[in-house]
């Protein structure tokens, strides 16, 4: 009994070790997406135009056809103007970026185009966050990539960097562009 006494707290111990042992080899930045190779939810967003209604806006409808980015996006984002010179990157390359302003109020979205340029093709305003909450969004920047029937292929966390554009995200759009 005395033995067993002994030995249980060495059994949890290494027990416990192991468990934090192999949470230690994860990458904590690696937060898988339920939308992988699912259609990307259904949404339809007013725009961030000076005008009743906000202008064109954006809805899911529109990603079908070609492959193309969704970039989660929003002025008060401390990351989003580090990100925005690769995104003005990929349109000039001939990729369309699309873009959600996140909680973000219009005023403030068009003053950041003003000032960092607008690479966007299609702008929607999600100021309730609704269609964040739908495409399981942690937080801004984050990157979808939609393919030509309007699933969602990858999803990047975080700002897009010209590394992770030519190595991982470039080569998937190409690909997607291929496929019949």
């Amino acid at each position: 009994m005395k033995r067993l006494i002994f030995i249980l707290p060495i059994i949890a111990f290494a027990g416990l070790a192991a468990f934090l042992g192999y949470g230690l080899t994860q990458d904590p930045k690696e937060l898988p997406s339920q939308l992988i190779d699912r259609p990307l939810p259904e949404f339809a967003l007013p725009g961030i135009a000076d005008e009743p209604g906000g202008g064109p806006g954006l809805a899911s409808a529109s990603f079908r056809g070609e492959p193309r980015l969704l970039n989660i996006w929003a002025s008060w984002c401390a990351a989003c103007p580090q990100e925005h010179p690769v995104l003005t990157r990929i349109a000039d390359e001939g990729f369309p970026v699309y873009g959600i302003a996140w909680k973000d109020k219009p005023a403030d979205s068009r003053a950041f185009l003003a000032r960092y340029g607008d690479p966007y093709a299609g702008m929607g305003s999600d100021f309730s966050g609704r269609t964040a909450i739908d495409l399981g969004v942690t937080g801004a920047p984050e990157t979808f990539i939609v393919d030509k029937k309007g699933r969602v292929r990858f999803k990047q966390i975080g700002p897009i960097s010209p590394e992770v554009w030519e190595g991982q995200i470039k080569p998937l759009m190409q690909q997607l562009r291929a496929e019949a």
